[in-house]
């Protein structure tokens, strides 16, 4: 009978109440890593998390693997979502531009000690997995050409004795990934604006001619 009557219900319905069925394990998945850690997560906690049987969560993902793959696409793309955001919102001036995607890194939206934790239980398992490198080679790939291309649209503004873009790119992406295990490991030493202030004190020390400039907004 039940199933009768979800035939009969029209498509569109049965579509929206499978995406808020998945983006609720999907949930539950996020609070089970979050609360017991990525290798101590499994379909059992995730089901309870839910308040759903094991069987609709494995009805839905089908496994372990596929359940943590799309809690980190989801994660990906949310930082996406605040990256591009911010980005597209930014003036067309190449510096402005680098310093929007430095302010998206630490957007509470991204930069919080749920996401942190998330990343970090990834990253962990990155190495060993290797769909969990898969999906997040593609996502960075992405994130570094496009602070890359806003490098080298700001390459004439350079200190070119001690800067090229491709190494300003790198050294950024790296100050970002060191203070992101920083504010993990110690959720109370470095909070959000103070780690865009000594971000933005290295652009401002790549961009000499600019630094005061630099150093009043990152304020």
């Amino acid at each position: 009978m039940t199933t009768l009557l979800q035939e009969r219900r029209p498509r569109r319905e049965r579509a929206d109440n499978a995406a808020r069925r998945r983006a609720q394990i999907l949930d539950a998945t996020i609070e089970s890593i979050v609360r017991h850690g990525l290798s101590a997560t499994t379909l059992a906690t995730v089901a309870e998390a839910a308040g759903l049987s094991q069987g609709v969560t494995v009805f839905y993902f089908k496994s372990k693997q596929a359940l943590l793959a799309e809690a980190l696409r989801w994660q990906y793309e949310e930082y996406r979502s605040v990256w591009r955001a911010a980005l597209n919102a930014a003036p067309a001036d190449p510096v402005a531009r680098i310093l929007a995607l430095v302010r998206a890194d630490f957007d509470p939206a991204v930069c919080n000690r749920r996401m942190l934790t998330l990343w970090h239980a990834f990253w962990g398992e990155a190495t060993a997995r290797p769909l969990f490198a898969e999906i997040s080679e593609g996502f960075d790939r992405e994130r570094a050409a496009a602070l890359h291309q806003q490098c080298e649209a700001a390459s004439d503004l350079l200190d070119a004795k001690v800067w090229t873009p491709e190494g300003l790119a790198v050294a950024l992406d790296s100050l970002t990934d060191g203070l992101w295990i920083r504010m993990h490991l110690d959720p109370d030493g470095v909070e959000n604006a103070e780690a865009m202030r000594i971000t933005c004190c290295l652009v401002a020390a790549a961009f000499p001619s600019r630094a005061a400039a630099i150093l009043t907004a990152s304020a």
